[in-house]
């Protein structure tokens, strides 16, 4: 049947960012689907941890503009679960200024997060993943902005943008092994990173006017895409990012 590819009984998922927002969506999507779920943030899950209970859910923190941190993250599901098989890395940060003024450190600390621990993370997977010998999904969480320029966020469209490509090299490289790589692209959504743009009475209705579906995603909108990415339902899509926007980019 069908259905029965969506499932993802017995399957272990290290989720970044998993305390709020998109993470904790994805957190419950997969936990729903029969994953167990090790979340990974720089402060706790126990909002996430309430929504889905122990038997499926455990988290740690862990700072991930430290790639280092990459490792530690592996060893504890290995130790807690004994495989890991789903990787999502939804973990970012974004800082706005003017490109003119805009400061190393900024660009640095968005970079760290947004890209360069997203690669060792994923690398970290891929190598318990290869030696594990039954393949697995890494999902990466781009942005509209892997496919925009956007205004004032600089390191911002430079991570996302990266993102998008990182993903189509890992996905050539990691499909002998039997590792689909691709990426969920979220449109504008109710999260952290937008509550400055939602607070703004003039950007809010000049993005809602943009959206095809006149509103403002919500962590449920990317429940769907995840599971399927992280499925057998999935298993002959790699490289490609795919756009939960509302129709953004197809106005």
């Amino acid at each position: 049947m069908i259905l029965d590819k969506f499932r993802l009984d017995g399957k272990v998922a290290i989720v970044t960012g998993s305390n709020t927002g998109l993470g904790q969506g994805f957190c419950v999507a997969l936990a729903e689907a029969g994953a167990k779920v090790l979340g990974v943030g720089r402060r706790d899950s126990e909002d996430t941890l309430a929504k889905i209970g122990k038997e499926k859910f455990d988290y740690m923190i862990a700072d991930l503009s430290d790639p280092h941190c990459a490792k530690d993250i592996i060893g504890a599901a290995l130790e807690r679960y004994g495989s890991v098989d789903i990787l999502v890395n939804n973990a970012g940060i974004i800082k706005r200024n003017d490109s003119l003024v805009f400061s190393e450190k900024d660009w640095d600390e968005v970079m760290n997060v947004n890209l360069k621990s997203l690669f060792f993370l994923s690398q970290a997977a891929a190598n318990a993943m290869v030696a594990q010998g039954r393949g697995g999904k890494i999902i990466n969480v781009a942005s509209l902005l892997s496919f925009q320029g956007g205004i004032r966020v600089p390191s911002y469209t430079s991570s996302k943008s990266a993102v998008k490509g990182l993903t189509m090299t890992l996905a050539n490289e990691w499909a002998k092994y039997n590792i689909q790589v691709n990426a969920i692209a979220p449109g504008y959504m109710v999260t952290n990173n937008t509550e400055a743009l939602r607070n703004d009475p003039d950007r809010s209705k000049a993005i809602l006017e943009r959206i095809p579906a006149g509103r403002w995603g919500t962590p449920e909108d990317i429940m769907g895409a995840g599971v399927f990415l992280a499925s057998a339902a999935s298993d002959y899509v790699t490289g490609f990012t795919i756009a939960v926007d509302g129709g953004w980019l197809g106005r």
